[in-house]
């Protein structure tokens, strides 16, 4: 049987990078998927893909800045599948011209942050957890990042609007496990989407290599199979947890790469 066999998944983001990751193969292993997107011609792409490859998925318009637009994507799932057993709430946003320190954060692009990447997953929980509690349960799995766990010269409202998100999993864990609903959340170090490859410097990939404790970057797949995991009933014993998929990058001591580069240097005389 597939992994996601009979259930109805709403992506948000899911056009590409990490969420057309997760609804494509949430997708091959049997979910019907929506594919909610500001880019919504990329939404519509994505889900026509899927159909080729043998899946079930369709596309709908979403700007997740604003209450009326999630609530129509989650009705739009509902009256398109008959219900919603899983979403994947995973629109994130950030400016590094304008999200800088606390002294100099741009203040409107703090509450816009806390709009898009906090309130957006609050508001997708809200309207969707009726229905879910309808179907006998859910799991709803939220996009963190591992900027909510550790401090930064910059991205203080992103890192402040994801630390939230990693609580609100824990909130909403809590509060609806007893209806069957369960909450994770999935906390990403650099991936490299298309985004990514397109706007990182080599310097700066080169930076994030020194300090991962495995010898590559992340893919959207490495992301997507999480989500796959904890849509599935192989993971319902998991409730309120992040899950760090970050290639070791911050699970040590942060000298330890210039420490063994020091070593090397030492031997070498």
């Amino acid at each position: 049987m597939k992994r996601v066999e009979g259930k109805v998944a709403l992506v948000t983001g899911g056009a590409s990078g990490i969420g057309l990751s997760a609804a494509t193969l949430m997708a091959k292993e049997g979910a019907k998927v929506v594919i909610a997107d500001f880019n919504v011609e990329g939404a519509k792409e994505a889900a026509e893909n899927i159909k080729k490859q043998g899946g079930e998925a369709t596309a709908v318009f979403l700007d997740a800045g604003k209450e009326d637009s999630i609530k129509a994507a989650v009705d739009f799932t509902v009256e398109n599948y008959g219900t919603i057993t899983v979403l994947f709430n995973n629109v994130g946003s950030t400016n590094l011209q304008k999200d800088l320190d606390v002294v100099n954060i741009d203040l409107e692009e703090w509450d816009r942050l806390m709009n898009i990447n906090t309130k957006s997953v609050l508001l997708g929980s809200r309207f969707a957890i009726p229905h879910m509690i309808k179907a006998g349960g859910g799991s709803i799995i939220n996009t963190a990042s591992m900027a909510a766990f550790a401090g930064d010269s910059l991205r203080s409202a992103y890192g402040a609007s994801k630390a939230a998100v990693v609580n609100l999993t824990r909130y909403i864990a809590a509060q609806y496990g007893k209806e069957n609903i369960r909450c994770n959340a999935v906390a990403p170090g650099l991936i490299l989407t298309p985004a990514a490859k397109q706007s990182m410097p080599e310097a700066v990939l080169d930076i994030f290599s020194k300090f991962n404790a495995l010898p590559y970057h992340g893919e959207a797949d490495d992301i997507g199979y999480t989500v796959l995991f904890l849509a599935s009933d192989e993971s319902k014993f998991i409730t309120g947890q992040t899950i760090q998929v970050e290639g070791g990058h911050y699970m040590g001591n942060p000298s330890i790469a210039d420490f063994n580069e020091f070593m090397e240097q030492s031997r070498s005389k």
